[in-house]
């Protein structure tokens, strides 16, 4: 994930980001899943029926390890642990006030 230091410390990243790649603690908005190259894969047309829909707020809760399975995360309502993988094709804006510097 490409980043850089901005005034008072914070970090910003421009651009969506893979939702695999945030850490606990962060919120994001769904920007879209899948790749704009093609059709959507089986799982990522499952991601969008479960919510994982544009303009979703999703919350990173937890993972096992840091970089490992399972993620945890908040969609609306529902939490879901899934496979980093899995999540991994989830493009998301990052609330610019969960950022660790």
């Amino acid at each position: 994930m490409d980043a850089f230091a901005a005034p008072g410390g914070a970090v910003i990243a421009p651009g969506p980001v893979s939702l695999s790649a945030l850490s606990p603690r962060t919120t994001a908005v769904v920007r879209g899943v899948g790749s704009r190259a093609g059709e959507a894969t089986p799982l990522e047309r499952r991601l969008i029926e479960l919510g994982f829909v544009t303009g979703e707020r999703i919350e990173v809760l937890a993972q096992a390890r840091p970089g490992g399975d399972p993620f945890v995360l908040r969609v609306g309502d529902t939490t879901f642990a899934l496979r980093r993988r899995e999540v991994a094709t989830v493009w998301v804006d990052v609330a610019p006030d969960t950022l660790s510097p």
